[in-house]
């Protein structure tokens, strides 16, 4: 994955507790940023060997920037420490084109969007482009307190537009209020598209309550979905790079690769961005990402190297 399109800081803004709105436009004027689609992120440089995908927020009509909005976390493993503390308007900042694992399907006429905190990011470009569309839909927003729910002005405003409703949960509120995932799945028809990004705990009861419905449940995590693959004890085979390599306990399949000086994209080494998806050429890996289907992970076709292992004794690798 590249990181060839140069893109400026325009602005710098917060828009709730701990959540930092960054606006990028293209450094160069004569550029024409690449479009995009609701649900895709892009992958950000923010200094060497930092790299971080940031769902868009924006409009997918906006051909003139993206818009990014970055929570800070209290375990910061250096990209939103970074945004939050050193990034300033008028940086330039490398970044990929727009990539999609979160995609929504159009072709339905009722959708229910569900937001846990950060996760709001891909859900108001979807309210964005369903508006659009004339689509019918309702956001479900799940945050601790109303300070800590980014976005409130644009989702009354796409409500208002259209008709459509926005529900907020503020959970560590007096008088707040769960989000009933079940019985929102088992009330909903049939035909209602559901959308889900938010923390690992949401996604769990979301693929729970959908269960009966995957074909309608679409959902995106932003943290990783299981342990990574680290028991080693096996092989590696690297067949553009001639190179066999021993994965030892302790280590991903990443590191390895990395450590012989083959290089490889990557950014979340969590199996969430998929800029490390290799084309496995034999073996059987142990698939523990979050973006391919259960089909993917049977056709056993491609991994995330970051994350997921071998089950065979030897795994070889189209790098």
């Amino acid at each position: 994955m590249e990181h060839n399109i140069l893109l400026k800081v325009a602005s710098i803004k917060d828009v709730a507790q701990d959540i930092r709105e960054i606006e990028f436009v293209s450094a160069d004027t004569n550029f024409e940023l690449p479009k995009f689609e609701a649900g895709a992120h892009i992958e950000i440089k923010l200094k060497e060997d930092l790299y971080r995908s940031y769902s868009l927020a924006n409009d997918c009509s906006e051909a003139h920037r993206y818009v990014v909005a970055v929570h800070r976390s209290p375990v910061s493993k250096g990209g939103s420490s970074y945004i939050h503390q050193s990034l300033k308007e008028g940086d330039l900042i490398f970044s990929t084109a727009p990539r999609n694992n979160f995609p929504l399907d159009e072709s339905t006429e009722n959708y229910v969007l569900i937001a846990g905190g950060i996760g709001i990011t891909p859900i108001l470009a979807m309210a964005y482009r369903l508006n659009a569309l004339g689509k019918a839909w309702t956001v479900h927003y799940c945050a601790r307190t109303r300070q800590h729910a980014a976005y409130q002005d644009q989702l009354t405003e796409l409500s208002e537009k259209s008709g459509n409703k926005v529900q907020y949960y503020f959970d560590h509120e007096a008088d707040g209020q769960s989000l009933n995932l079940a019985e929102l799945a088992r009330s909903t028809a049939a035909e209602s598209h559901f959308y889900c990004c938010g923390p690992k705990g949401m996604l769990n009861a979301f693929e729970a309550a959908t269960e009966h419905r995957k074909d309608t449940a679409h959902l995106e995590y932003f943290s990783a979905k299981e342990e990574a693959a680290l028991d080693g004890g096996y092989e590696i085979e690297l067949a553009k790079s001639n190179l066999i390599l021993k994965v030892p306990a302790g280590k991903s399949i990443l590191d390895v690769v990395f450590e012989a000086g083959v290089s490889v994209p990557s950014s979340c080494r969590e199996g969430i961005c998929g800029s490390c998806e290799t084309t496995i050429i034999s073996g059987e890996a142990d698939h523990r990402d979050a973006l391919l289907s259960d089909e993917e992970k049977v056709s056993n076709q491609t991994m995330m190297i970051c994350c997921s292992g071998a089950k065979s004794k030897k795994l070889v690798l189209d790098l």
